[in-house]
């Protein structure tokens, strides 16, 4: 697939206690059994599962996600969690931006960068996301948004390995709405997300940096939105709480031409 193995993440949001992540896993890897995985797959339970998905996917390649950290290594921030405490419960990934943490929570572009340099700093793959309103979609600004959010969340960071770092593009009108993107709509904004990051970071960097699409991702849909050329997997929300639609975007998505 275009040279970059897709990567397929579930975000579960605020959704799962540890004994529902538990029997999630248990499932899951035994759809799993004698099927070769032709992506990456990565879960994003709450903090509090994260044990859970960590002992449930030992020995396995499945990645585990945070989806969130602060900045700091540790210090007086009540209810924060720090990349090396991610780091140490097992994750491999953490989730950087996403719209709710904009819209409810209050990250800027300016923490984000910040969050972005903390989870490299501590060996955490991030899944920076970044993506525009339905008003500035409707205003006509999409290009303006999201190439202000791409190069504030880069900044001045170095990489030493795009591939160990995931751009997840979601528009924001299509996440818990039922709305997606067409494939023509979600693959002009990943081919001017990946020019945009050849202009910041060099050719090498752009071609290689996986860019997933985020925004109501279902089985129906996996396949045309995942077979465009600049789209290399998804960040899927709601459907990948049951572990048959999350196999089955994994499939639709992954597995057919």
């Amino acid at each position: 697939m275009k040279g970059r193995k897709p990567i397929i993440a579930g975000n579960w949001k605020m959704y799962k206690t540890a004994a529902e992540t538990r029997a999630f896993v248990s499932e899951f890897i035994g759809m799993l059994s004698n099927r070769t995985l032709k992506c990456e797959v990565v879960l994003a339970p709450p903090f509090t599962s994260i044990h859970s998905a960590v002992t449930g996917t030992a020995g396995t390649s499945i990645g585990i996600a945070g989806q969130n950290l602060h900045w700091e290594n540790d210090g007086a921030f009540t209810g924060e969690v720090s990349g090396p405490m991610l780091k140490e419960a097992g994750c491999s990934h953490v989730i950087i931006g996403h719209s709710e943490r904009r819209q409810l929570f209050g990250d800027t572009d300016e923490t984000i960068n910040l969050k972005i340099d903390a989870a490299l700093r501590n060996d955490l793959i991030p899944i920076f996301c970044l993506g525009e309103t339905l008003q500035e979609r409707e205003a006509g600004i999409t290009f303006e948004v999201v190439t202000r959010q791409l190069t504030a969340g880069l900044g001045a960071i170095s990489f030493s390995d795009a591939e160990s770092f995931i751009i997840a593009y979601e528009p924001v009108w299509a996440i818990g709405t039922g709305k997606t993107a067409s494939p023509e709509q979600a693959q002009e904004i990943h081919a001017f997300l990946r020019n945009e990051l050849r202009l910041l970071r060099g050719s090498e960097f752009s071609d290689s940096v996986r860019i997933l699409y985020g925004g109501s991702v279902k089985p129906d849909n996996a396949c045309s939105l995942m077979n465009c050329e600049d789209i290399d997997g998804g960040l899927v929300g709601g459907a990948s709480l049951k572990a048959s639609d999350f196999l089955g975007i994994i499939k639709e998505g992954t597995e057919k031409d």
